[in-house]
């Protein structure tokens, strides 16, 4: 196999996991569905990835750098530091909104994962420690006088209505949250 071959059955893999993990859950994915669903062998499977865990840890990993840089750039449109943490909520009801939203692919695959130090589970970390700070930067440009606690605050909210737009199909707790957050800023 040629490395354009291999890298293009790596990329097939990895875009197959991603989609079915995010329709089915991890437990529900199992290495022969991949194996179909893909067009990759199961031999070339652990060839790249030793693990299926190994295999779903890079998925998220390619799926927070895509989510961020989405999120991010969203969210910077607004003008002022204020402007932008309510911003938050317009880009997520926009998201909730989509075609295929299925919530937080992190949120999900940590909720199958009982053990803390778990390859995915610690992507999922990283991830909510990438918004954390992504919103802390974003508080202390605001002049908050606790920009940790408010950022902390922010991602409770944003994390709650999301979980709360997946498992009530209900778009508008991008609105609720976005109410508490004025609340949280004094407007």
């Amino acid at each position: 196999m040629d490395s354009k071959s291999t890298s293009d059955a790596r990329e097939k893999l990895l875009e197959t996991t991603e989609d079915l993990i995010y329709r089915n859950g991890i437990q529900a994915t199992g290495m022969d569905f991949l194996v179909k669903e893909s067009g990759v062998s199961r031999k070339t499977i652990y060839k790249y990835f030793g693990t299926k865990d190994e295999l779903v840890a890079e998925v998220l990993r390619r799926r927070d750098e895509r989510w961020m840089n989405w999120f991010m750039t969203s969210v910077e449109r607004a003008e002022t530091p204020e402007a932008r943490l309510l911003e938050i909520f317009s880009v997520l009801k926009g998201w909730f909104l989509a075609e295929g939203f299925r919530g937080c692919a992190f949120i999900n695959t940590a909720g199958e994962t009982g053990d803390p130090q778990d390859p995915v589970r610690l992507v999922a970390k990283e991830h909510k420690e990438k918004l954390l700070e992504f919103v802390r930067t974003i508080c202390q440009e605001y002049g908050a006088p606790d920009p940790d606690a408010l950022a902390r605050r922010f991602l409770v909210l944003i994390d709650g209505a999301i979980t709360v737009a997946h498992v009530l199909g209900d778009s508008s707790s991008a609105d609720d949250a976005l109410e508490v957050a004025r609340t949280l800023l004094g407007k």
